[in-house]
């Protein structure tokens, strides 16, 4: 038993010593900086627009004549050995000759499409649309990357202040024990009541295992997410200035639809997609028109590299191609167009519908959290008041140690509500500020 009391002792002076890593510090401005870098999803995106941005480039590349160079040689050596031919006199001779030639060619020359029913013009402003479309999807994928990100963090700081309650709360009950064992002893209390708090203490101890655990894994989610060494240990604190003031929100629907419709990327992106599909269409159509297309060029031939030039072959010509029959395909592509139009144009009143519903989903949940809230509040104060009543009251031998429990249970479940009702409210700020395009890091 001595030899176990020196061991304790020799930990607690060793342990002080002990040197700990430090703990980075991150606030919510620097998770969400960390996230939108990370993000692998974001990162591919923005590979994306640099593609778009080229096939941009090429659409535009078809307004430009074409040119290329072609040079060439050509060599060539013809034997000839025959015993078939006579002389004059009939007596077969043994002819023999050699032929050789080289060539040596160079050319320039290209095309120019000078008239195509307008379809380069419609894939010019197709592919622009794609890019603005492109571009608000990347927004709003960077805007839901933050609230999934507030979303993570508000639940680290929740489960903190979940933990550091429940070790308050274990701290409470511990001395609680002791303090009803000494009653015990002096048999002021009953033996039940020790039985009774053994057993809270006990369920208590258990709950701070519970919170401990929830708290450590969020914090590995979060770092997950993160795309951050979960070996590493770091504090997560969620400031006063961080959270979002609504009080710039407009408070009636109407205005907040409307700014929805002008501020949400997906909406705005969807906008893009029917300009797209109104292109194809034009695109389509100019397969009804003839097209006309232009060719140009320079050439030189000479059998040896110095004489190139010194013969020289200009070209130039139009040529006009009409459609008759294509075996329907112009039609199929032009009915294949209109389709897609139609769908696009259901798929952005679809969209402005789920706009409206998420809008008001959204400002109802605000509006709940909001009062929740406040009457969570105001229920911890009371049970806060009752429970410390019935713990003088117990103390003088006046109220049962059930009575005190009792009071002390409502408390705890008034500052639970309370803790979970305050970032239920942060979140709903935040999902608000998202559903109505506002939400910017």
């Amino acid at each position: 038993m001595r030899i176990l009391k020196y061991y304790i002792l020799f930990l607690i002076i060793l342990i002080p010593g002990i040197k700990t890593p430090a703990q980075k510090r991150i606030s919510l401005s620097e998770a969400i900086s960390t996230a939108l870098n990370q993000n692998s999803s974001i990162k591919k995106s923005v590979y994306n627009l640099d593609a778009t941005n080229e096939a941009i480039k090429t659409a535009y590349g078809a307004l430009i004549p074409t040119l290329g160079i072609n040079g060439s040689f050509d060599w060539q050596r013809t034997n000839y050995n025959s015993t078939a031919l006579t002389n004059l006199l009939g007596i077969p001779t043994n002819a023999t000759a050699k032929n050789e030639s080289r060539d040596w060619s160079l050319s320039i020359g290209g095309n120019l499409t000078l008239f195509d029913g307008l379809s380069m013009f419609a894939n010019i402003n197709s592919k622009e649309n794609t890019l603005s479309s492109a571009k608000y999807d990347l927004e709003k994928l960077r805007q839901d990357i933050i609230l999934q990100t507030v979303t993570l963090y508000t639940a680290i700081v929740s489960n903190k202040k979940l933990y550091d309650f429940q070790a308050e709360d274990l701290k409470y009950n511990q001395g609680l024990l002791d303090k009803i064992n000494q009653m015990y002893e002096i048999k002021t209390v009953p033996r039940t009541d020790v039985y009774s708090q053994e057993a809270t203490t006990a369920n208590s101890e258990l709950l701070f295992l519970q919170a401990d655990n929830n708290y450590q894994k969020s914090i590995v989610t979060m770092l997950n997410f993160l795309a951050m060494d979960v070996t590493e240990s770091y504090i997560f604190s969620f400031e006063n200035n961080d959270l979002n003031d609504t009080s710039a929100v407009p408070k009636q629907f109407d205005n907040l639809f409307q700014t929805a419709l002008a501020k949400r990327q997906d909406y705005q992106s969807e906008l893009y997609k029917v300009k797209i599909a109104e292109n194809q269409v034009s695109y389509a159509w100019g397969n009804v028109y003839p097209r006309l297309t232009g060719n140009y060029g320079f050439s030189t031939i000479a059998p040896s590299p110095g004489n190139l030039f010194s013969q020289n072959t200009y070209s130039a010509g139009i040529s006009l191609s009409l459609p008759i029959f294509s075996q329907f395909t112009t039609e199929y592509s032009i009915e294949l167009a209109d389709v897609q139009l139609k769908s696009t144009n259901e798929d952005l009143n679809a969209l402005e519908r789920q706009v409206k519903t998420d809008v008001k989903n959204a400002y109802l949940d605000l509006e709940t959290a909001r009062k929740q809230l406040d009457v969570s509040k105001t229920a911890v104060l009371s049970a806060k008041e009752s429970w410390d009543a019935k713990k003088e009251t117990y103390t003088l031998g006046a109220a049962t140690y059930l009575d005190q429990q009792l009071a002390y249970n409502n408390y705890l479940q008034a500052v639970y509500t309370t803790i979970s009702k305050e970032y239920l409210y942060i979140n709903a700020q935040y999902t608000l500020m998202s559903v109505i395009g506002q939400l910017n890091k």
